[in-house]
């Protein structure tokens, strides 16, 4: 259950990230509203999976998904560009990701 909190909270990170970047610095109502609805879901998920998980280990997780993840949408769809080094960083945040669950410290 932690694992499907966790992914959740991390889905609704990426959600209000993603609205972020159109809320023009919180200047367009819609987006910026979308913002919150976002992060007060993944706030709220990330504390309910703290209560069965180490905290390094989910927020490491819920950092290093949640990054990649941006920075894919950002790349296949809002036309940012990703350069080999910038690719390269974002693979060792998943290699780092999948290290810590092999772990199992959680």
């Amino acid at each position: 259950m932690p694992c499907v909190l966790l992914a959740a909270a991390i889905a609704a990170e990426v959600a209000g990230t993603t609205a972020m970047k159109y809320s023009d610095g919180f200047t367009k109502l819609w987006p910026s509203l979308g913002t919150a609805v976002g992060y007060l879901p993944a706030f709220t998920l990330l504390a309910q999976t703290l209560k069965t998980m180490s905290v390094g280990t989910a927020y490491a997780i819920w950092a290093g998904a949640g990054t990649a993840a941006v920075a894919a949408i950002g790349t296949f769809f809002l036309g940012e560009s990703a350069n080999t080094v910038e690719l390269a960083g974002i693979a060792l945040v998943i290699v780092g990701v999948v290290l810590l669950n092999l772990g199992g410290a959680h």
